[in-house]
């Protein structure tokens, strides 16, 4: 019993330990993202035939959480997986699980290949779409783990797999990337086209830490390219592009007043973590990615929300 009692601590300890690892609590950058798409996609389904307020809403929704969910425990599992001897070189990262040694890098290994599982699984419940379309998206949010050892653009690729979130779920509610009348629907694009820019100018602004190492192990960032000063300024920029696709949305999906004033917080939003990140001071860096982030991606999904349950 003694003993029965110690292993089952010991997993939940591992357990633990691997969610630490895989930085759970950043779901909140693409998860938001995914759940505002299902409510902004929502809006052409009369009431009657698909109501938010319904078993099936509620199933559809927790489908799209999964398949997130489980792509991203799939990328940060392999990400932590290719990225073990870097990580265990730089001083900042040499205190991980794998390169610390309280996970094994097989483990982590399993954990990325039984997520990406998963997560095809999910999508196959969903809709034929979404599983075609389910290798794709792993391809992107497992192979930029490697894109830091041949390009600089590694940030762009890491905003591809988050602006996959709300793409996908706009999938899953439509079970088409197609308009009404024919083409491509150009609103899920642009929303994932906001997510890829706000996504890639953090990346960079997270990025300068790393700068010395990376200039050493020869790595490529925009700050190793640029330099930090250069770097942060082509953040900046992408932000500023991020907040016009945001503007973009609102006139083409014909939004109104929640997600506007969104809109002006987000920008503010976006002023202060700039304003935080100096060229010669990064120790603010942590607080300005993830709680200011965390803030923007929380603010943008209550506004779609509200835009898609209103209509």
């Amino acid at each position: 019993m003694t003993d029965a009692i110690s292993n089952r601590g010991n997993w939940f300890a591992r357990l633990g330990e691997f969610l630490g690892m895989i930085k759970v609590a950043h779901t909140l950058f693409a998860m938001p993202f995914a759940i505002g798409a299902v409510f902004l996609a929502h809006r052409e389904f009369p009431d009657d035939e698909f109501p938010i307020a319904s078993l099936d809403f509620a199933i559809l929704l927790s489908q799209v959480m999964l398949a997130v969910a489980l792509a991203r425990t799939a990328a940060m599992s392999f990400n932590r997986w290719a990225d073990r001897d870097l990580d265990r070189l730089n001083p900042r990262t040499s205190g991980r699980s794998i390169p610390a040694g309280r996970l094994g890098a097989a483990t982590v290994l399993w954990w990325a290949v039984g997520s990406s599982a998963g997560f095809v699984a999910v999508t196959a419940t969903i809709n034929p779409l979404a599983l075609q379309l389910s290798p794709a998206v792993l391809l992107v949010v497992l192979g930029y783990s490697w894109t830091k050892r041949f390009t600089s653009l590694c940030h762009l690729v890491l905003g591809l797999g988050l602006a996959l979130a709300p793409i996908g779920a706009w999938v899953a509610v439509r079970g088409t990337l197609l308009a009404a009348e024919g083409g491509l629907d150009p609103v899920p694009w642009i929303l994932g086209g906001s997510v890829l820019l706000w996504t890639a100018g953090f990346d960079i602004l997270y990025a300068c830490q790393d700068h010395d190492f990376d200039l050493q192990q020869r790595l490529h960032s925009l700050p190793t390219r640029f330099g930090i000063r250069s770097a942060l300024r082509l953040s900046q920029i992408l932000h500023f592009l991020m907040v016009g696709l945001l503007v973009t949305l609102w006139d083409q999906a014909h939004l109104g007043i929640p997600f506007a004033v969104a809109i002006i917080i987000v920008s503010l939003l976006l002023v202060a973590e700039h304003r935080l990140v100096k060229a010669d001071d990064l120790t603010r860096v942590q607080s300005s990615f993830f709680t200011l982030n965390a803030i923007i991606s929380s603010i943008l999904m209550v506004a779609l929300m509200v835009e898609g349950w209103s209509g």
